[in-house]
């Protein structure tokens, strides 16, 4: 066993950067596509033996499993050390079917599916406790929980996540950094979508026009009222996406669909967009509509709570040697659900890279030996301020 001195977070990273490259490899060929439970269950196990093998029997493990949607994997110390409790949050879930990216390194790059979004960033963090354990006593109580539906929506981790982020003192978002300046995430968008459906009532379009209900018509109202919900100044978006309705030219449309995306930065915003929604109803009396649909993710904003903890990882970066910075980014992670409960949280500490969700997704496998310090260290500065 190396045995460091504090602050060496580095050299024992170092010293260790060939199984971390094992560890990293075997989690990313362990394909783990959101919608193949067996893909899922393997790349599960593939945790767990690590978990294991990090850590003996130091944490206990709750399963919790979705017959659709996989199992999640929730890490705590088989006994309370009474101190800060900061909880570690990545998903294993991809967006990639087997086989679909090539895991191959070039140079400093190692590319493959989900490498950048974000197993890289899972390993970081069970790296970054092993490395508090190897420096003695931990400063922090860590908690571990590791989704399997992130890239659904987080469907049914999104109760669990909520649940055991109102445990902890704060939340690290494990999720890449800002790809081309590799920033921390200090405010997201909030997400939403909506369908709307108009009915109306078909009927030849020559002989008895006037007998039909254009559903069409009454959707492409709608469309016109939604673009005026868009304020960039205030960085709302709305955004209708797709447009289905008709059968042939010569039919008056009965039915007719549009699928919209909605980003916000603040609550206030998706509260006015959602009151727009909910009040909507049709120009024509004889349309009937159907909407569905809501805010499914909760702005990330920049909350006083949130700034302490950034300010935190510049101190603990500066001792590092490195730089960061913050960054708004559009996307949404589960890092929104548990500032948008008044968990302090810090996104985008995983591992710099690019390629989300594209077939160029790789990682800077040279820094991640600095980024998986930072972690630590932030847990260390994080200590010194709460226990």
């Amino acid at each position: 066993m190396i045995v460091i001195s504090t602050n060496d977070s580095q050299v024992f990273l170092n010293a260790n950067i060939d199984q971390i490259k094992k560890d990293l490899l075997k989690l990313v060929q362990a394909e783990s596509p959101s919608k193949d439970i067996e893909k899922l269950n393997q790349c599960r196990e593939v945790i767990q033996q690590m978990m294991k093998e990090k850590f003996n029997d130091l944490f206990k493990v709750t399963t919790y499993t979705d017959e659709e949607y996989g199992t999640h994997l929730l890490y705590e110390l088989n006994e309370s050390n009474q101190k800060a409790r900061i909880l570690f949050l990545s998903h294993y879930d991809t967006v990639w079917n087997v086989g679909d990216l090539e895991i191959k390194e070039d140079g400093n790059k190692i590319y493959g599916p989900g490498i950048f979004d974000m197993k890289s960033g899972l390993l970081s963090s069970v790296w970054a406790i092993a490395t508090l354990l190897e420096e003695g006593e931990l400063p922090i109580e860590p908690v571990f929980l590791f989704t399997s539906d992130e890239e659904l929506g987080s469907a049914t981790s999104r109760p669990l996540i909520e649940e055991v982020a109102q445990t902890c003192d704060a939340a690290f978002i494990l999720e890449p950094p800002q790809a081309t300046t590799n920033a921390l995430k200090t405010e997201r968008k909030g997400v939403g979508r909506y369908t709307v459906i108009a009915h109306g009532k078909s009927a030849h379009a020559g002989n008895h026009h006037e007998d039909g209900v254009n559903a069409i018509n009454e959707i492409a109202r709608i469309v016109t009222k939604v673009a005026d919900l868009t304020d960039y100044a205030v960085g709302t978006t709305v955004n209708v996406g797709q447009i289905t309705g008709g059968t042939k030219t010569n039919v008056v449309p009965e039915k007719a669909q549009i699928e919209i995306d909605f980003r916000v930065k603040t609550q206030t915003e998706a509260d006015r967009i959602q009151a727009f929604m909910n009040a909507l109803v049709p120009e024509d009396k004889h349309i009937k509509l159907e909407i569905e649909g809501g805010l499914n993710r909760p702005p990330l904003e920049k909350t006083p709570e949130n700034e302490k903890l950034f300010k935190l990882a510049e101190t603990a970066a500066e001792k590092l040697g490195i730089e960061i910075s913050a960054s708004a980014v559009g996307g949404g992670s589960d890092g929104n659900f548990t500032s948008a409960i008044g968990v302090p949280t810090l996104d985008g500490l995983g591992i710099p890279g690019d390629g989300a969700h594209a077939r160029i997704e790789h990682i800077l496998f040279d820094q991640f030996v600095d980024r998986c310090a930072l972690v630590a260290e932030v847990c260390k500065a994080f200590a010194a301020k709460n226990n």
